[in-house]
């Protein structure tokens, strides 16, 4: 049986262009360290580990980080109803489903595949929306699932993360032992931090931009699945109003994890800013949803 979240093949297309150039990017950065480091074996067990390790337990990570638990229906009877009933309407399976302890009000999945996907909220989520906005937003994050857009980011993230942590390493390689150093090894490490910046500012951008998609067509297949796009709406405004509130320093913590939010944790101030924001304008968003309700016939 065909799921009711369509293809989106905008979204496909632009999930396989942004894997496609990352994977040269990858293929040049490993060259790279190979020729830098003149060991095989050794940078082909680091990056193979490290790829494994965010692929298979990028749930995990993501779960500890925003101290969240697995729930059962027992636990979470009515949040488990509004999934199960979501998940036979989309005719896909159920993922596990969490809770994050946490105030600042927001949802994310996460996950290899489907069938381990986690959906997480928040308890700050679950204390301020009505239920028909938290179907929205339930629905947007089963949409990233069926879309398979959470592994396809967690995956494309890899790249990024290696390139910040060989940038950091080379740093303060060079800062605490640099004395120490002859001019080769010195000339090496730079390489090493030129090669890497340049490949996490190249990772950053094809993100930020595949990112801003999926955001929108999230939100389209959650409201055309719900039927209810000013639900979602109103979740959007909450939530948005709801975290401009809450001091920047509690939300720094979740801010590494703003590309698999419903939204950002903080918001971008200039511009420029939100060229390289992992999400959407608000408004856009908005104006987004206001097109679907026209295109369903709806009003408000």
């Amino acid at each position: 049986m065909r799921s009711r979240f369509a293809p989106d093949r905008n979204l496909t297309v632009r999930m396989v262009t942004v894997i496609f150039l990352l994977g040269l990017t990858y293929v040049a950065f490993v060259a790279a360290l190979i020729a830098l480091l003149k060991s095989v074996p050794l940078v082909i067990v680091i990056v193979g580990a490290l790829l494994v390790a965010q692929y298979w337990y990028s749930d995990r990570i993501a779960l500890f980080a925003m101290h969240a638990h697995e729930v059962t229906t027992e636990e979470a009877p009515q949040l488990h109803g509004t999934v199960d009933r979501l998940c036979a309407l989309a005719d896909m399976p159920k993922p596990k489903v969490a809770i994050s302890e946490i105030d600042m009000p927001n949802a994310f999945a996460t996950g290899r595949n489907a069938d381990h996907a986690v959906l997480c909220v928040t308890t700050g989520l679950l204390r301020r929306l009505e239920p028909e906005e938290l179907e929205g937003v339930l629905a947007h994050e089963l949409s990233h699932v069926a879309h398979k857009d959470v592994a396809v980011i967690t995956i494309a993230s890899f790249l990024g993360v290696l390139a910040g942590l060989l940038v950091r390493f080379a740093f303060y390689s060079e800062l605490f032992g640099g004395r120490r150093q002859d001019q080769n090894t010195a000339a090496m490490f730079a390489v090493i931090m030129a090669v890497s910046a340049l490949v996490y500012a190249l990772s950053f951008l094809l993100l930020r931009a595949l990112s801003r998609y999926r955001e929108l067509a999230a939100d389209r297949s959650a409201a055309l699945l719900t039927g209810r796009p000013s639900a979602l709406a109103s979740a959007l405004v909450k939530v948005s109003g709801s975290i401009a509130r809450i001091p920047t320093e509690d939300l720094r913590t979740a801010r590494s994890f703003n590309a698999f939010f419903f939204t950002p944790a903080l918001k971008e101030s200039s511009s420029l800013a939100t060229m390289f924001s992992t999400h959407p304008t608000l408004q856009r968003r908005l104006d987004a949803l206001a097109k679907i309700s026209t295109e369903l016939g709806l009003h408000g």
